[in-house]
């Protein structure tokens, strides 16, 4: 039986079939966009945090470590309670959506971005502070040769980033419902076949999905190998 629904799996694939290339679709979509909002957002906050000093620096930056390891359920549950319609944003009739499924994704990989963001940059700030301070650059100026210093351990963190979006299935099935043609991406769908027994269905997602966590992975381990090699030079 397993050997039959692991060859029907790959020939779902190989024949590419279109209920499994939309769902394929859809969760990459939904992925890359959170991953874009949460680098608008996390880039910043780590950046700024790690070169500024102000009361309260030590709790903010705890803060923002444990909320990495935000639970998603607890996360999709909050983004359901804001999205309801006795929500305050309710009106905006988003719940059940694509849109939704962003937003729970921004809200859990926004704080690893961020965090690992002040983690490289903050590493920067005390090798190269003195320099700067001596040299009179003002932090406007100093702020992109930390980024571009940085560029290969940032990439690193934007691609931790989309790794943690498109394995998650706790807040996105809470505030997506996993609708069909809708809101149904692999790791929802994988959950929902498993559990109808349609183990093909299950088993193409799953084989897709671990491949893009083994491409994601690949890619981290390419460029910390370009970065050490550019550190040598």
């Amino acid at each position: 039986m397993l050997g039959e629904a692991f060859s029907q799996a790959v020939s779902l694939i190989l024949s590419g079939d279109p209920d499994l290339f939309e769902i394929l679709g859809l969760s990459v979509q939904v992925s890359l966009s959170a991953l874009f909002f949460s680098v608008a957002l996390g880039l910043p906050i780590g950046a700024t945090l790690a070169m500024t000093q102000f009361r309260g620096k030590k709790a903010c930056v705890t803060l923002l470590n444990s909320l990495m390891g935000l639970p998603p359920v607890v996360v999709g549950l909050l983004v359901y309670l804001m999205l309801s319609r006795s929500g305050p944003f309710g009106v905006l009739g988003l719940l059940y959506t694509p849109t939704a499924m962003v937003i729970a994704q921004v809200v859990l990989i926004t704080p690893i971005i961020a965090a690992l963001t002040f983690q490289v940059m903050d590493d920067l700030h005390r090798e190269y502070r003195d320099i700067f301070q001596s040299l009179q650059i003002p932090l406007r100026h100093a702020v992109p040769a930390y980024l571009w210093d940085a560029r290969y351990s940032l990439v690193t963190a934007v691609l931790a980033g989309f790794g943690r979006a498109i394995s998650e299935v706790g807040a996105v099935i809470i505030v997506g419902g996993n609708i069909d043609h809708l809101t149904r991406v692999m790791t929802t769908a994988i959950a929902l076949e498993t559990s109808k027994g349609e183990l093909a269905i299950a088993l193409g997602l799953g084989m897709i999905l671990l491949a893009l966590a083994i491409f994601v992975n690949a890619m981290v381990t390419w460029v910390k190998a370009r970065a050490q090699r550019n550190a040598y030079v």
